[in-house]
């Protein structure tokens, strides 16, 4: 097939969060398997300079002058065409967020614009002489991509990843106008959602086949709890919607040949990770004590995460042979309190705000337990990278997590299927309990050593998950052919 992938970020060229991993990685899996892939995202500074030797082609969309960089993603043999509008994406820094935190006022502009350069390429109106048969749109950002394909006679079949739909792309009606999109638009069975627009209805209403990051967050996204006021929508379209599970770089995550460890490990060699441990230590200057577990957390500092639970908890684990290790940055008041406990008591909390690529593998590697306590998680890849790396998970049951973390029950320890430790209720009491459990394990070495090992064993590769996305844009195809839309029966609830 020919997939069109569209997305707004992808690592290495452009990184905030998972969306870029799964954009840097799927379609170099799908090229593995044989399918002639190709990227498309906007020309951000970074991007630009991250990129091999772009070739410009100069190009007309909408009466502007654009120009599209054509290179391949980075270490890969996908081509990677590279949408260079300066006046839309010219910016250093966060891709969605201006230098002062509120998002860019002209975001709305920026990813429409991205939008219809998308549908130009799939109808070759560009003069690339290449269409394809699928394109797939990731999150809000490309959320206009289905609906303006949908006045094309001749368009490809359409598949839109949500990978968080907590963000959805929301403007006023005045942004709807300012952008002449269709007046048909703009009813409650397309993009008016409560009086706005929303990019995001604009992938689960128009989009072909509908897919989550994970099977539990399919589930999830379809009750009030978890779907953002969406949830009657996506029931509405449950025969379209499925979750297939992210997979992970596992070249890029491989403890045994990561550049950034001092000492590389595998499962058979898991006594070196000690090393690692030590490093990580003295980094920060925390004694090195064999008896102190080190707990390790990377990621964005926001409510989701449940880190307002860690915090909580920060006492009860002075109270314990713990050292904590962050890594992150989000809301300032969440990185003012590990600062300042950080400040308090150095010899067992250390903490960096920020993001550092390598830091983030050291604390992989030389963590004994993840804390990832989430209050909803799409997927999540640190629970799989540090299940990859031996390093023992505390998770909510949510979302990715409860499909990928097999709690250390006494039946699942005796079998030997245990890979971590899983919570539920999103409140302190029940995180500080499952590090108590953590704990407990810890201090019987070759019950923890099999725990480790069983995580280490998991096949977490994206080769499984490319082939779940090949089948998904074959039944895109089938259902686009068949006349399938969201008015059919065929994909009503």
């Amino acid at each position: 097939m020919k997939i069109l992938f569209v997305s707004s970020e992808v690592f290495p060229l452009m990184k905030t969060g998972g969306l870029a991993d799964v954009s840097g990685s799927l379609p170099a899996a799908l090229s593995a398997l044989g399918h002639d892939v190709r990227i498309l995202m906007p020309a951000y500074p970074e991007a630009i300079s991250a990129a091999e030797t772009p070739n410009a082609l100069s190009l007309r969309q909408a009466g502007s002058q654009l120009t599209l960089l054509s290179t391949r993603l980075p270490g890969t043999t996908v081509p990677l065409w590279l949408l260079d509008a300066p006046a839309s994406f010219g910016r250093f820094g966060n891709p969605y967020l201006a230098p002062n935190g509120a998002p860019w006022p002209d975001n709305a502009e920026r990813f429409a614009l991205l939008a219809r350069v998308a549908v130009d390429l799939t109808q070759d109106r560009l003069g690339l002489g290449w269409k394809p048969d699928v394109v797939h749109c990731n999150d809000w950002q490309t959320g206009l991509i289905p609906p303006l394909l949908s006045d094309e006679p001749n368009r490809p079949a359409v598949v839109f990843t949500v990978h968080n739909l907590a963000y959805q792309g929301l403007f006023p009606y005045e942004t709807f106008q300012r952008l002449a999109l269709p007046p048909r638009l703009w009813k409650m069975e397309a993009l008016e959602f409560y009086g706005q627009l929303s990019f995001i209805k604009g992938g689960l209403v128009f989009a072909d086949r509908i897919n989550t990051v994970s099977p539990s967050y399919a589930e999830e996204i379809q009750t009030p709890e978890f779907g953002c006021g969406l949830d009657g929508l996506l029931r509405s379209r449950k025969s379209c919607l499925s979750g297939i599970l992210n997979g992970i770089d596992d070249v890029a995550w491989n403890p045994a040949t990561d550049p950034y460890l001092p000492a590389p490990y595998g499962p058979d060699t898991l006594e070196r990770k000690k090393v690692n441990r030590t490093a990580l230590r003295q980094r920060y200057g925390l004694p090195d004590d064999p008896e102190v577990a080190v707990l390790g957390m990377v990621g964005r500092m926001v409510e989701q995460k449940g880190v307002d639970l860690l915090i909580d908890i920060l006492d009860d684990l002075l109270q314990l042979p713990v050292q904590l290790v962050v890594l992150g940055s989000g809301d300032k008041e969440f990185e003012r309190c590990f600062e300042r406990a950080a400040a308090a008591c150095p010899e067992r909390i250390a903490v960096t705000i920020g993001y550092d690529e390598p830091l983030a593998h050291l604390i992989e590697a030389g963590a004994d337990i993840f804390l990832m306590p989430s209050r909803f998680e799409p997927c999540g890849l640190n629970q799989l990278y540090s299940q990859r790396y031996g390093t023992v998970p505390i998770v909510r049951k949510v979302g990715g997590l409860a499909d990928t973390v097999e709690d250390a029950t006494p039946e699942r320890l005796a079998a030997g299927q245990a890979s971590g430790i899983v919570f539920e209720p999103a409140k302190p009491a029940f995180l500080l309990e499952a590090v108590y459990r953590a704990l407990a394990l810890y201090r019987e070495p070759e019950v923890w050593r099999a725990v480790c090992k069983c995580g280490m064993a998991k096949d977490f590769s994206w080769r499984k998950s490319a082939s779940r996305y090949v089948g998904l844009y074959r039944e895109a195809l089938a259902g686009m052919n068949a006349g399938c839309s969201i008015a059919d029966p065929r994909c009503a609830a």
